[in-house]
């Protein structure tokens, strides 16, 4: 009898410290999958990011695997657009998480439109190539998908375009807000939602890390190019950070470290830190903080646009 207590013992404490492991690169860093979430809303239209061919590419071949509410092994880009019933002269371009090795634009993305639309800004999501190891590539999508959008603002009705990024996606929202090559790429705000800022060692993801720059390519030059922080300049756009005090995947301090840059530089920055509910959390219903959030972002968005003459 007691070698049996013995044995479940070691099993419970094995499946305790197993469940408490940090992500790997393939894992999609969520909430617990028992959140109920807001119901997925469908784009008014979607057109191919590259219907010519993109210019760069990054290795991966085969089929698209798109489960339905998150992709991998993406060789086709998009963007889903969602029209608001009253168009504000705003519109936001949305780049969901999944690590840089899938894109779940479906919860991240799609069932958070609304949020956008109901206030008057258009919304448009962009399912992005994944990395795998070429870092130019999400970069090079997320810049086109600014050239296009600000090729149809007279047709949208746009005046102002920013950027939203959750996990890391955030951080490929970070790349556009500072490494932007000219005036049409400059995000005119950014929005970030328990972001990866950082590839530095000791508080980066280090799965997205590895899947934007490759595993055996974490040098010192990577690092300093791809942490954000290290980037921001005064020109830098205004920007609304969110985090968790208790996020175990993506650490605080990524959320901080650029609001302290920021801050630095003399842009202007809002920082909200709750302190619990995890990691990605955008779409669940239950979300502690759901109502503060979008009330603290709603409020933000509507002094920016005052801001813009709009």
């Amino acid at each position: 009898m007691k070698k049996i207590l013995l044995f479940l013992t070691i099993a419970l404490t094995a499946s305790y410290a197993y469940a408490q492991r940090p992500a790997t690169p393939q894992q999609r860093p969520a909430a617990p999958q028992q959140s109920p979430s807001a119901p997925r809303v469908e784009p008014d239209y979607i057109i191919d990011l590259w219907p010519d061919g993109a210019p760069t590419d990054n290795g991966q071949t085969g089929p698209e695997r798109d489960m339905g509410n998150f992709a991998s092994n993406i060789t086709k880009p998009t963007l889903s657009f969602f029209i608001p019933k009253n168009p504000n002269g705003m519109a936001v371009i949305v780049c969901a998480g999944g690590g840089y090795s899938s894109v779940w634009y479906g919860t991240e993305g799609y069932a958070n439109t609304p949020f956008y639309t109901d206030r008057g800004i258009t919304a448009i999501v962009l399912k992005y190539r994944l990395p795998n190891g070429h870092p130019e590539v999400p970069l090079d999508d997320v810049q086109e998908a600014f050239r296009i959008v600000r090729s149809r603002a007279a047709e949208l009705g746009i005046k102002k375009v920013g950027v939203a990024g959750h996990s890391a996606g955030g951080h490929l929202a970070a790349m556009a807000a500072t490494k932007y090559k000219n005036a049409v790429q400059r995000p005119d705000f950014q929005i970030l939602y328990y972001p990866v800022i950082s590839a530095e060692p000791a508080f980066s993801h280090e799965g997205s890390i590895f899947n934007l720059v490759g595993r055996n390519n974490i040098n010192k030059r990577n690092i300093e190019e791809y942490s954000n922080e290290k980037h921001v300049t005064p020109d830098t756009p205004p920007a609304f950070i969110m985090a968790n005090t208790d996020d175990d995947v993506v650490p605080v301090r990524n959320s901080i470290e650029y609001y302290n840059a920021l801050k630095a530089n003399g842009v202007s920055a809002a920082l909200n830190v709750y302190p619990e509910g995890g990691h990605g959390w955008t779409d669940h219903l239950d979300f502690a903080y759901r109502e503060q959030w979008m009330d603290t972002l709603g409020k933000w968005l509507e002094k920016l646009r005052e801001s813009f003459g709009l």
